[in-house]
């Protein structure tokens, strides 16, 4: 592709409007997470319960600015400020659940539209990431962790809400902490923050600030749809455990295993030569 043709798209890309379209992505697919996680009593749970499903849905929707502006010291509740958007979740939220004989869900889940709105999601993923990394520059204009988080935050701050939004729903999991074991869109928000650091604060990537921003949002949209139809969950793993092993003890474990269980074979073989 000609690079000017190439340049063209990833500016068109940037200035992309999330409203409507993209919201309705993120919100239809944040009530697919919902219902699944409510797994096969969700319909009874829905009908039972609809404040609860309709609070816990919106604490998925709106975590990231949410537990972002807490952080920040800022209005926790400022991301429901926007009545249009609350609006849109919530026709979402009752298309979802409520429409009958579940025609929504079913429309929802048919794969050449979820494909296309996990597609719509990612793009919207990065452009919440940018976002966050930049207001907390603002604010912080030397503080790069502080952006780090809050871009990381933004990207997938539903994550470090689940366990806010099961017990919501009535449902205890302490273990589900997204410190303990990340999820790849954890990662990924948190490497897209610090390339959109690089690429704001350096002079290390050179590259026009829309092709950057572009290749996360290829970067974004090819891993969700590899996890979708080839099952490619989360490509951080190999590096991860290369880097646990040669700095976080994995080799110096190993290592120690092999020649506890050497000793352990020479104490055996002395014992029984004594005992001969």
């Amino acid at each position: 592709m000609d690079p000017e043709a190439f340049l063209d798209i990833a500016n068109q890309v940037v200035k992309l409007k999330m409203f409507p379209y993209f919201d309705i992505a993120h919100c239809t697919l944040c009530a697919l997470s919902v219902r699944e996680d409510l797994g096969s009593g969700a319909q009874q749970f829905s009908r039972k319960h609809p404040l609860a499903c309709w609070l816990s849905y919106m604490l998925v929707v709106f975590a990231g600015g949410m537990v972002a502006n807490g952080l920040l010291a800022e209005p926790i509740l400022a991301p429901l400020k926007n009545t249009p958007q609350l609006v849109v979740a919530t026709l979402v939220w009752y298309v979802i659940f409520y429409t009958p004989i579940d025609l929504g869900y079913k429309l929802a889940k048919f794969l050449p539209i979820k494909v296309v709105f996990s597609a719509m999601k990612e793009i919207y993923r990065c452009k919440k990431v940018y976002d966050g990394v930049a207001h907390a520059a603002k604010l912080y204009p030397n503080g790069y962790l502080i952006m780090i988080i809050v871009g990381t935050l933004k990207g997938n701050g539903a994550g470090f809400t689940r366990l806010l939004e099961r017990l919501i729903r009535g449902v205890w999991t302490p273990t589900a902490m997204e410190f303990m074991q990340p999820s790849f869109y954890t990662k990924a928000s948190l490497v897209a923050s610090i390339i959109f650091i690089l690429d704001k604060k350096t002079e290390l990537i050179s590259a026009p600030h829309a092709l950057v921003y572009f290749g996360i949002v290829i970067f974004f949209v090819y891993f969700k749809l590899s996890s979708i139809l080839l099952g490619i969950h989360d490509p951080f793993v190999p590096f991860e455990n290369l880097v646990c092993a040669l700095f976080f003890g994995g080799i110096w474990d190993s290592l120690a295993k092999i020649l506890g269980r050497g000793q352990l074979k020479e104490g055996e073989t002395k014992d029984a030569k004594k005992t001969n």
